[in-house]
């Protein structure tokens, strides 16, 4: 290779990787002690009532923690583990106390020739096992593709049921057509039927659980503890990782307009905006591949409530994001350099919970 050659190309890869390095400062005012240790990637988790902890990993096990103690909880359906596919999240109905009734999220396969896609199911615990189990939604079609099953799982205060579903990879194709699942929000009744007042309801040959659409690969969704809104974020291409705040029947653009490119650093729309497609309320660039997501709204950490807290997948850190006016203004990582975070919940007793890939679920203190 020449010089004149090896100048531009050993410049662009500085550029790159200058502009792939996050700026965000570090947050040296926490520390975390280890809850549940030995996890290899626990996509969701909850508190049981008897103080338990109810989490799943990816590879397709749900495993109950109670007094240093992990169970494996038998009865699973199959689950098609395949790229970001696997055992995904999970949720408790806000009246589990009552009905006992518990969601989660799993890529689900009818043949495994043809592939599989993200499905919502509820059951309930017995003992050790799942029983009571009803398929609620199940996307179409199966695909073999590995990548954007989604999936986060949200209840509003009216009870209805949130759960997201990537484009499955086929982005020209999905996200824009309202006929089609993948790169949607949905709003399904906790039972698994449709709200009446569902954005798409009366549109011919619509999804009818539709809620929004126009998005890339939803991995956070959170409800504001004030307002009610569901927040969600997604993955971007390279640069242009979203926070949205989701409003029925809104399209949010993917891929029609974006802040992001292409992995190999090529456009794929000259558009950032666009009529009748919503803004994001905050965009990275550089993407820090975001998921999990939960905002504090405890007294654990004074000065901290109502911020705003996503893991950071590519950078390993929890990032806490200021959240002024209805925008972000600032940002800071906390549990820097632990590991891929792939969870946040914050707990019944008002500390924050992080599931970390390779080492497990912590809990976020002050010093």
């Amino acid at each position: 290779m020449n010089v004149l050659f090896r100048l531009p190309l050993i410049f662009s890869l500085f550029m790159f990787f200058a502009c792939a390095q996050d700026k965000n400062p570090v947050n040296t005012s926490h520390t975390h002690e280890v809850v549940v240790a030995d996890l290899q990637i626990p996509w969701g988790f909850v508190f049981l009532p008897d103080g338990s902890i109810l989490y799943s990993e990816k590879a397709g096990q749900l495993v109950k923690f109670k007094n240093d103690e992990k169970t494996t909880i038998e009865g699973l359906p199959e689950i098609y583990v395949r790229g970001q596919g696997g055992l995904m999240d999970i949720l408790l109905h806000p009246n589990y106390n009552e009905n006992g009734w518990i969601y989660f999220t799993y890529a689900s396969s009818d043949d495994p020739e043809i592939g599989g896609n993200t499905a919502v199911m509820r059951a309930k615990l017995t003992e050790n096992t799942l029983t009571n189990q009803e398929v609620l939604y199940k996307a179409t079609p199966d695909s073999k593709r590995g990548q954007h099953f989604g999936s986060r799982l949200a209840f509003d205060a009216q009870g209805h049921l949130y759960f997201t579903v990537g484009d499955r990879g086929d982005r020209d194709v999905n996200p824009q057509d309202i006929t089609r699942d993948g790169g949607k929000v949905y709003r399904i009744n906790d039972d698994g039927t449709i709200p009446a007042d569902n954005p798409f309801v009366n549109e011919p040959n619509a999804v009818k659980a539709i809620y929004s659409y126009g998005h890339r690969n939803p991995q956070g969704m959170a409800v504001h503890p004030e307002t009610g809104e569901i927040w969600t974020h997604e993955h971007g291409p390279r640069g242009g990782d979203e926070i949205n705040i989701i409003k029925a029947g809104k399209n949010y653009g993917w891929p029609v307009i974006s802040y992001g490119i292409n992995y190999n650093g090529t456009s794929f729309t000259d558009f950032t905006e666009m009529d009748g497609m919503e803004q994001p309320l905050h965009y990275w660039d550089p993407s820090i591949a975001p998921s999990g997501m939960a905002f504090i709204s405890s007294d654990k950490y004074p000065g901290w409530n109502g911020d705003l807290l996503v893991g950071a997948l590519k950078f390993e850190y929890l990032d806490k994001c200021t959240i002024e006016n209805g925008k972000v203004t600032k940002e800071e990582r906390l549990l820097d350099g632990l590991g891929r975070i792939r969870t946040v919940v914050q707990g019944p007793d008002g500390y924050i919970y992080v599931g970390i890939e390779n080492l497990g679920i912590v809990k976020l203190l002050q010093k």
